[in-house]
């Protein structure tokens, strides 16, 4: 059934051109995800649908008994609102009736009979189940006070609230914009799961490609004003994209073919203008006219770094508390030139804190951390608020440098780099404070490399950025000759830059492990599988004979002990082949799955033939010893 059509719409913003002319039509059962360039108009696009804005030409055309639930980046409260008042804000009867009982309960006036019939009203309309879902929903969320003032939470728990109020109010059509910013992985999870079984149409913007890929069953794009639709999830969308960009090459291709055919006619100069020749000419100037729809120059990044000696970053047991919380307790590490760490953990429990005191901005309570004297660190901030909104683009881009070397040896100009970032030369005279959320953070990146780097400490760089720009900066790092050090929630970010993860645990504990994040999730899936096995005794191995009795190798032993070398180096080669199959299948999400699980296999096999080699190695030696 059909809940909704956009037609021909069109919205401009000065004399910026948005989209122009795009229809859509979403469905009962659509799950659609929205993608495009930062500054491209998606979330405008989003209020026009949510009827929050109005678009210049056009018209959105609705079901009468179709509701809308909309989630929009940045929201408004009531700072004297509780939680639970927050959760249940709207005019749909459901949530007047919930605030109306709750008003009723804390209230002293309020009469027995009064109480009663909202009681009454509450069972008819079975909200009961909307309140303990809501209540569910915010626990999940991480909110567990549902009588705390507004006013007292985070950014975050502000945005969590919202969330939980888009979700629990009935909705035939529900509008995310980046709902899994601010959240954990473990709560993105959650919500994946919450989205996929929910009945309704959804509509969101988010760049988390995993989520893409386990929630929507469809794709639009919004490139250069245009909405380009593709059926299926994140991966089919590269596919068909590829494809519709080839095609729009070829056919770009065959335009100036016959273009540079039809000025050659007309440099001829055509001694009798016949009707036939006359038409010709308007041909030729038909293809003149016509704009290429060859993809525009893509953002590129290729900057140089500077050399890099042994000593990096050494982290001295350190310690940090903030009042009574300990967030660091007795860390140590020491940072290699070619790390790629990850950082996970609960929000608020230290990972900004770690990198801040990597990078020399905070001091530990304990401990120190000492930085190498050839290390240049580029300090990448979860926020943008120390950027100027007064100041030009291009002024504050030239504040780190007015020129850049790149990795093979030339020199780029800030305003040649500001372009290759997607800022034309338009922009880049306007004031930062017009600027999008995700195009300060892009212009944030390009200034941190701006000053050539060779240490990179990223505060959760996947916030706010598109696609395209995330899929730039992997490729970047994998080519970075120094160390880097992220703080991120986008799973698919992670799994394709870091090699090993430090987990915070809570009460100060940080926890390393060795792999990327898929990894770390197929641990922590085996562990959980066998703490949840019934417990059996499992009996002892069998201890090494008594030194009065002759130690010897059985013969299965002794055959194991032939065979192990080559079975050990044999298992290792397949790993290093699955890492070279992992580096060629970057964009295909589902080839990538099951290479990393072929590999999680492996390593298990490996680990568990290496302690068999150590087993019998020592028995060899104990049987030598006996010997001797």
């Amino acid at each position: 059934m059909n809940l909704l059509n956009v037609e021909n719409i069109s919205k401009s913003y000065n004399e910026k051109q948005l989209f122009k002319n795009i229809n859509l039509g979403i469905n009962e059962g659509d799950k659609i995800g929205l993608i495009g360039i930062n500054g491209t108009g998606k979330t405008t696009l989003l209020k026009i649908i949510a009827g929050m804005e109005e678009a210049d030409e056009g018209a959105v055309v609705k079901g009468s008994s179709v509701r809308i639930e909309y989630l929009p980046q940045k929201i408004s409260f009531d700072p004297n609102a509780t939680v639970e008042e927050q959760v249940f804000k709207g005019n749909s009867k459901n949530m007047i009736l919930i605030r109306q009982y709750h008003e009723a309960i804390s209230s002293t006036n309020t009469s027995s009979e009064e109480l009663l019939k909202l009681t009454n009203e509450m069972d008819a309309m079975n909200l009961w189940n909307l309140e303990n879902e809501a209540k569910a929903v915010l626990t999940k969320l991480g909110i567990s006070d549902f009588k705390a003032k507004v006013e007292c939470l985070s950014g975050g728990q502000k945005k969590r609230i919202a969330l939980a109020s888009a979700l629990i109010n009935p909705s035939e059509l529900l509008i995310l914009d980046e709902p899994t910013n601010h959240l954990d992985n473990d709560t993105i999870e959650w919500l994946e799961e919450y989205l996929g079984k929910r009945k309704g149409a959804l509509l969101m913007i988010t760049h988390d490609r995993y989520f893409l890929d386990m929630v929507v069953n469809k794709i639009i794009e919004l490139d250069n004003g245009n909405l380009y639709s593709y059926e299926g999830n994140y991966n089919n969308y590269l596919e068909k994209k590829l494809e519709r960009e080839e095609m729009e090459v070829a056919s770009e291709k065959k335009r100036q073919s016959l273009l540079r055919k039809e000025l050659a006619w007309m440099k001829q100069g055509a001694k009798a203008r016949s009707t036939k020749q006359k038409a010709r000419i308007g041909r030729f100037n038909e293809l003149n006219e016509k704009v290429g729809d060859l993809p525009d120059e893509k953002l590129e990044i290729s900057v140089g770094s500077r050399r890099l000696g042994k000593k990096v970053i050494e982290i001295d047991h350190i310690s940090k508390s903030f009042d009574d919380k300990k967030v660091i307790d007795d860390f140590d590490y020491i940072l290699l030139k070619n790390d790629r760490i990850g950082i996970l953990g609960p929000n608020g429990s230290g990972k900004s804190t770690l990198i801040n005191i990597m990078a020399k901005k905070l001091e530990p309570d304990m401990g120190k951390v000492d930085v190498g004297d050839t290390v240049k660190i580029g300090l990448y901030s979860q926020e943008t608020y120390h950027i100027d909104d007064n100041m030009r683009v291009i002024d504050y881009v030239k504040e780190g440098s007015d020129y850049i070397t790149t990795s093979d040896g030339a020199k780029i100009s800030a305003s040649q780099m500001l372009e290759k970032f997607l800022f034309p030369p338009a922009v880049q005279w306007t004031l930062i404070g017009k600027l999008s959320g995700g195009e300060k953070r892009r212009l944030h990146l390009l200034r941190v490399l701006m000053e050539a780097p060779n240490v990179l400490l990223l505060d959760e760089p996947t916030n706010d950025l598109d696609i395209e720009t995330l899929t730039i900066l992997e490729d970047y790092l994998e080519e970075f000759s120094g160390a880097v050090v992220v703080v991120s929630h986008d799973r698919y970010f992670l799994d394709k830059v870091v090699d090993k993860i430090f987990v915070f645990e809570g009460d100060g504990k940080i926890v390393q492990y060795t792999g990327n994040y898929w990894s770390l999730k197929q641990n922590v899936k085996d562990k959980k599988q066998e703490i949840n096995k019934e417990t059996k005794k499992v009996p002892k191995k069998e201890k090494l004979k008594a030194e009065n009795k002759p130690l010897k190798l059985s013969y299965k032993e002794q055959r194991e002990y032939e065979e192990i070398d080559g079975i050990i180096l044999e298992l290792e080669d397949k790993i290093r082949e699955i890492d070279e199959k992992i580096e060629g299948a970057s964009t295909d999400y589902l080839l990538l799955q099951e290479l990393l699980e072929e590999k999680d296999n492996l390593n298990s096999e490996l680990d568990k033939k290496m302690e068999r080699w150590v087993y019998l190695n020592e028995l060899v030696e104990k049987i030598e010893e006996q010997k001797n």
